[in-house]
This record gives structure tokens, sequence and C-alpha cells, in this order.
């Protein structure tokens, strides 16, 4: 089956390597040698055209790994520390069009802010706090655009979207502190670099940047500062991840290609 995503969550206790596709969810052990748990997608009933699969990927508090869905449903799988008693603890259902993406908090959250995303094709984003139960703490509705990445940054949520824009989000109060027009095509990738606010977005029109987020202390603003872009030639590009904490290496590939792509900033 096709295999649209791919990542390693850490959690505290241990990492493992979750891969999505349109069967369901697969998880191994970190190095992929050993499969620890499979879930097939138990499909609703829905037209034969929708698609089915499972996208969107995040380790959220101590013990929970999160998936997205194509029909809107959140799946918090709860981890124990070893072993492949893996278990279906919740389903999120709050989305009502396919998950784009799940992202947790990177940095530290402040209180009451939650710290996990979810984001869906018709650009709406729901804010959690993780726990024994996931509770909603806000939802953000969508202005007619996909959005197609996000990010989580000390209580800032970081979202790309369909028609080249990045907007950035309180994630305590759902109010928009900034906006970019940021690609002239479809964003299809976000990172955020932990240790120093530097924000990636990779698109369609082959163009990936680098922006700095940072607060004004005086005025209480945010501000994204453009900082470094490559363009890889004629590529589509649809993956872009730092390599490292502080967001001065990165990585990106696109359609088509082969091959992965490594830049360094300084």
């Amino acid at each position: 089956a096709l295999s649209p995503q791919a990542a390693w969550c850490e959690l505290p206790c241990r990492v493992l390597l979750v891969l999505t596709s349109q069967r369901g969810v697969q998880m191994y052990e970190a190095d992929g040698s050993t499969m620890v748990f499979w879930h097939a997608l138990d499909v609703p009933e829905l037209p034969a055209a929708h698609s089915v699969f499972a996208r969107g990927i995040a380790a959220a508090g101590a013990r929970f790994i999160c998936v997205g869905t194509s029909f809107g449903a959140v799946l918090v799988f709860d981890i124990p520390p070893k072993g492949t008693n893996v278990t279906l603890s919740e389903v999120l259902e709050q989305h009502r069009d396919p998950i784009t993406d799940i992202a947790a908090e990177q940095g530290q959250a402040p209180d009451g802010a939650g710290d996990l995303v979810t984001a869906d094709d018709s650009g709406t984003l729901c804010l959690w706090s993780s726990g024994e139960e996931f509770t909603l703490l806000g939802k953000i509705p969508g202005s007619g655009s996909s959005c197609s990445s996000v990010a989580l940054w000390n209580g800032l949520v970081a979202a790309g979207y369909g028609d080249g824009q990045i907007r950035l989000w309180e994630a305590g109060s759902g109010r928009i502190r900034a906006q970019v027009s940021a690609h002239a095509r479809w964003i299809y990738a976000l990172d955020l670099a932990p240790l120093s606010g530097k924000l990636l977005s990779g698109a369609e029109d082959s163009f990936v940047h680098v922006w700095k987020l940072s607060g004004n202390p005086d005025t209480d603003d945010i501000e994204i500062q453009h900082c470094h872009t490559e363009c890889v030639t004629d590529t589509q590009v649809c993956g872009a991840r730092f390599c490292d904490p502080a967001g001065d290496t990165f990585a990106v590939t696109g359609y088509d290609l082969s091959e992965i792509l490594c830049y360094g900033t300084a």
C-alpha cells in the first residue's frame, strides 16, 4: 500500500517509527527491525469515490501517539514503556474533513495553551490538551484554503496553507498573530527548530525558505523575519525538515525525486 508518511515518535520511555498508509498504521522499533503494532483502518460508510488513508503523526504527552485519518478522526494510541501491548485509547472526532497534519508542542506551552494541534483539508485547526483524556481547548475555523502542515512552539501555532500563506496563531486564544505570503504555490512542508525559533517552509513553487520567529517585548507583536532561501530547480518540494534543533541544517525532497538534498544555512 502507498505509504504517505513516516515519522519517528519520541516519547520519554521509547522511540517508535510510525508509518501511515491507505491500509492503516504500522509501528516499528526505532531501527525498523521489529513491528510492534498494526492498526487497520475501520472504514466508515463513505461514498465509493472517497479514498481512505491515515495521515498526520505526532507523539503527545508522556505516552501517546496520535494519527489522523481521511474521515476526520484522530486516533490516540497508548504506548507501553516496552512490548507490543499498544491500545487505541481514544478517538478524537472534531474534524469533518480529512486530517492533513498533527503537531505537538516543541517548546514550553504557556498555561492554558494546550500541547497538540490538528489540521484538516478545510483549513480548520483544533487545539488540544493531552492527558488520560484529551481535551479540546479551541477551534480555529478554516478560511477557504487547506492547511497542509502545522508546527507548535511556545504556544504559537505555525500553519502553512494551499494558497502559499503562513499564518501564526496563538494556541491559547486562537487569535491570529502574524501572516506572510511565503510561497507562490501550495505549501507542503513546515518544520520548526525548537532551540532557535526558526521556521522552515517548502512548497510546490520549488522554493524552500527559512524564517525566524520572534516576539517584540515592547509591542507584544510576533515577528516573522526571512533568513534564507534555496531553490530546488524544477522540483515541487513536498518534504522539508531541519536536521538539528537549532535549525542550522535542513533536508529537502520533492515529487519524483529519488534523493534527499541537505543544506546548511551558515
